[in-house]
């Protein structure tokens, strides 16, 4: 019997001795980063749990509220995966009103939207941009539609009008990073830009196409040819519902077919366009006029027929690329979906009420999650690392932990969601044993400097 006493109190001597280790090799690895000269004005939190004991190893300025960016996303996930369900499904339905009379519809086709940040997607077959208008026009001709005579209008009313979230900057909203989200979206609200450029510093660049082409957009191009090895310092500036631009910046000299992409700045009529320029080249149709619920009168859609419906994957596809490629669009479509479901108001400031209401019952202080919006865009969030790290530890206790972690990014060995912003970078993740959450903010230089800088602090944990 004291032989048993004696392997459990050296077992407990060892743990305590190993965390006490741990504890010291983090405060050492953290002073050492902030004499660095990066963090000469700079802030940083850093919070780390042990996911067996629930203890806490480190903590750093842990309820400062600090500006995450991206990582805020798995704050948005969380929620939406309890919330919602790993099943949950948008639809965009499409209908009909008016007669058909010798094959030919004397009234308005409707593409009714929920939400849905995936329709026309590249990222998955079921949502491909062709597909979708294969289904959508073979539809119109199973019910013996040859010709349509009246309009295509885009429904969007399940959200509120204002696309993007306050707080986002004037750099940002032009660009695909800042796409709004609609009601209704189509090819995730984006379109590209084919540039060339001049052989020396300071030519012109030219626009040589816009795919796919938005109707009603004009941009006008003040784009200069930059340094060699100067890369993409190109932004559009084009804010919502608006149709004058500007195209402004630099790219490398002796481009070719040089990209940047934009943002739609009217997505419920650019889908509603884009159908009806389908219908057109099936000669289904010609001179078809299209618009939007958002303009038009009528509060409530005519009542109407279903010709087809489409669905979006499921809510554990979202979030698989939501986390792996830091899809804004689609935070701000989870954050209004929550408002919409939870609270039946698709904005975004009903969503993110949602939100904190939900984390306050598992114990986070509202002011402890400050958000403006749901993908960590805006430069005015403020999340405390201890908020963070609890997310994460929930996530670990939950059915969908599987799906949520798999849609985690690798870095430096290590499953966790980073986040950038002028002057801010951060983790969240898991390591062994460990739960943990780091922010740097205000740091001087380049970023991928603090970030190596901030892997050996985490590597203390492997």
């Amino acid at each position: 019997m004291k032989t048993f006493y004696l392997l459990i109190s050296l077992t407990l001597s060892s743990l305590f001795i190993k965390a006490q280790g741990i504890s010291s090799r983090l405060g050492e690895a953290v002073k050492s980063l902030e004499t660095d000269a990066q963090m000469k004005n700079a802030i940083i939190g850093f919070y780390v749990i042990n996911n067996k004991t629930g203890d806490v190893v480190y903590d750093r300025n842990g309820n400062v509220g600090l500006a995450a960016a991206s990582t805020q996303k798995i704050i948005t996930s969380a929620t939406a995966l309890e919330l919602l369900g790993t099943t949950y499904r948008y639809k965009t339905e499409f209908g009909y009103d008016g007669v058909i009379e010798s094959s030919t519809l004397n009234g308005n086709v409707y593409i009714i939207g929920s939400g849905d940040p995936t329709f026309g997607s590249w990222r998955y077959d079921r949502t491909k941009e062709q597909v979708v208008l294969d289904n959508f026009t073979k539809a119109i001709q199973q019910a013996g539609i040859k010709k349509l005579n009246g309009a295509v209008v885009g429904y969007d009313k399940k959200f509120e009008t204002q696309t993007i979230p306050g707080g986002w900057i004037w750099d940002d909203i032009g660009n695909y990073y800042g796409a709004g989200i609609s009601g209704l979206n189509w090819r995730e609200n984006q379109y590209d830009l084919k540039l060339k450029s001049g052989n020396s510093t300071g030519d012109k660049v030219t626009i040589a196409a816009m795919e796919p082409k938005v109707s009603g957009v004009e941009l006008t191009n003040e784009l200069l040819t930059g340094k060699a090895g100067s890369g993409d310092n190109a932004y559009i500036y084009l804010p919502p519902y608006s149709t004058t631009g500007f195209v402004r910046g630099t790219i490398p000299p002796n481009q070719n077919s040089f990209t940047i992409s934009g943002s739609v700045p009217d997505p419920t009529l650019f889908t509603a366009q884009t159908f009806a320029k389908e219908v057109e080249k099936r000669k289904l149709g010609s001179n078809l006029k299209t618009a939007s619920f958002r303009k038009m009168k009528n509060e409530e859609l005519p009542k109407y027929k279903t010709l087809y419906t489409h669905y979006s994957p499921g809510l554990d596809s979202i979030v698989y690329w939501f986390l792996k490629k830091s899809i804004n669009l689609y935070g701000e479509a989870l954050v209004k979906t929550l408002g919409s479901e939870i609270k039946n108001t698709g904005s975004t400031e009903v969503g993110i009420d949602v939100i904190k209401d939900f984390w306050k019952t598992k114990g986070i202080d509202p002011s402890a999650i400050k958000m403006l919006d749901g993908s960590g865009l805006s430069p005015q969030n403020r999340l405390a690392p201890e908020a963070l790290v609890k997310v994460m530890q929930y996530a670990k206790s939950r059915p969908w932990f599987n799906v949520f972690n798999e849609g985690l990014p690798e870095y430096n060995g290590l499953k966790m969601k980073s986040g950038t912003i002028g002057g801010a970078k951060s983790f969240t993740g898991y390591s062994g044993d460990y739960t943990f959450a780091i922010i740097i903010n205000n740091y001087i230089g380049s970023s991928s400097d603090v970030v190596k800088k901030m892997y050996k602090v985490l590597n203390v944990l492997k």
